[in-house]
């Protein structure tokens, strides 16, 4: 058995988070904080590395709010060092929103429009994805209300309503008999 140390630290609101001491994010196996940025820079078209870091900041400070138990301890530990700070440095909300509403409170919160937020919350979460895997990716997008499947960069696939599970209109599945 390992012993893990970690460090507490302030951040800017004033709430005190802990994370791993002393291991870079190469150490905890995933990217480095300045490969994210650019990644998410390339995704959102970006002018500079500071208004990606801003969509960075305030969309894993939202997703924070949302998302709890193993699937949020396992996303902080496959983000860089400095993204898994913003992400548990929020205290999750009492009442899950769906994705629509997600959008809609980070532009609240922001000030920006909800376009620029849909765009903003594309463009971070669909590289987060890629860099956590798609196993994870998919218990988060589990876990969360509807809705949050599109902003990870993936189909949302809902159950027909017809007779059958998976058929639209009540039609019947394709079988091989």
């Amino acid at each position: 058995m390992t012993l893990q140390t970690e460090t507490t630290t302030k951040t800017q609101n004033g709430t005190e988070t802990t994370a791993p001491a002393g291991r870079s994010a190469t150490e905890r196996g995933g990217a480095s904080y300045a490969g994210l940025l650019e990644r998410v820079r390339h995704e959102g078209a970006y002018p500079t590395r500071e208004r990606a870091e801003h969509a960075v900041r305030s969309v894993l400070a939202a997703l924070g709010r949302q998302l709890v138990g193993d699937e949020r301890v396992e996303l902080a530990a496959r983000l860089p060092l400095e993204a898994a700070l913003t992400l548990t440095a929020q205290i999750p909300a009492t009442i899950p929103l769906t994705g629509w509403e997600f959008v809609k409170d980070l532009a609240q919160r922001t000030g920006n429009s909800l376009a620029t937020i849909r765009w903003d919350v594309g463009a971070v979460l669909t590289p987060i994805a890629r860099l956590v895997g798609p196993d994870l990716t998919d218990r988060i997008i589990r876990q969360l209300p509807s809705g949050y499947a599109l902003l990870f960069g993936k189909a949302e696939l809902l159950p027909g309503r017809g007779s059958q599970q998976g058929c639209a209109g009540g039609e019947r599945p394709l079988t091989d008999a």
